[in-house]
């Protein structure tokens, strides 16, 4: 009989896999493990996430949502896919804007209820679809979009690359990639303010409107480990994309970043 020792078996992918680490707001988890806990913080809020967006940015976020619309330039003939677009702002601004037939997608099904009864209930559900989606893996051919736009759901992936080159695989050539995500704040000044409210104001307002300290703890700490400026405007050139440029908002608490498929 011979002996088989394990260190002689080559590991397998998946066994590889369930070793890789990710990062949850600030704690390490194993990779696999991310979807489904960022999946329960969602289901978790989504009841009120747009009272507590208005509540926790003072209403700010509104005004960013409108540069990045506009940024858009929606037309009519333009097909646009709204990635982790959650309850439907970018999409609605969108189609109100003129621009063409969307697509309103997330991985979360709590999310995209919300976003499906506020588009019925503004006369919007016929203009779009509404579809269940991993941004990591697009079920749409290459080259069928004119538009594709993220806002405040990037940092919530598990593999940002991966997102990034899905992105730029399904664009036209002369699509444009728009990404709106929390970013590093450039006044020193701010800077202090911005972490108190973050870790001190939001958990608890969560804990008072949402009922979930816990779930907006993770989301200030998932801001701060997302890429910087720079580095996200370097993974968008690493995955493809040209003319990449970004526009710091309000200080960079917010950032938009723009690339092309060329």
């Amino acid at each position: 009989m011979t002996e088989t020792h394990s260190s002689h078996i080559p590991s397998s992918p998946s066994a590889d896999f369930d070793n890789e680490r990710a990062d949850f707001g600030y704690r390490d988890v194993p990779r696999h493990e991310k979807k489904p806990l960022v999946r329960q913080v969602f289901e978790s809020v989504a009841g009120k996430y747009d009272v507590m967006n208005d509540a926790m940015s003072l209403g700010i976020h509104r005004v960013w949502k409108r540069i990045f619309v506009t940024m858009l330039s929606p037309q009519p003939n333009h097909h646009l896919l709204d990635l982790a677009g959650g309850t439907g702002d970018i999409t609605f601004g969108w189609l109100r804007r003129g621009g063409g037939r969307a697509v309103l997608s997330d991985i979360n099904e709590a999310m995209l209820e919300v976003g499906r009864q506020r588009a019925i209930n503004a006369g919007l559900i016929g203009k779009m679809d509404v579809c269940v989606i991993d941004a990591e893996s697009l079920p749409f051919p290459d080259a069928s979009m004119d538009r594709v736009s993220m806002a405040f759901g990037l940092r919530n992936c598990t593999d940002k690359e991966a997102v990034l080159r899905e992105v730029r695989r399904v664009l036209k050539p002369g699509g444009r990639f728009l990404c709106l995500e929390f970013s590093k704040v450039d006044i020193a000044a701010l800077s202090a303010l911005y972490d108190l409210w973050s870790f001190q104001v939001l958990p608890r307002m969560g804990q008072m409107i949402a009922g979930d300290a816990e779930s907006y703890q993770y989301l200030a700490e998932s801001i701060r480990m997302f890429p910087d400026q720079e580095t996200l405007a370097g993974m968008m050139r690493q995955a493809g994309m040209e003319r990449v440029s970004y526009q710091n908002l309000s200080g960079g608490i917010v950032a938009i970043h723009s690339g092309w498929r060329l």
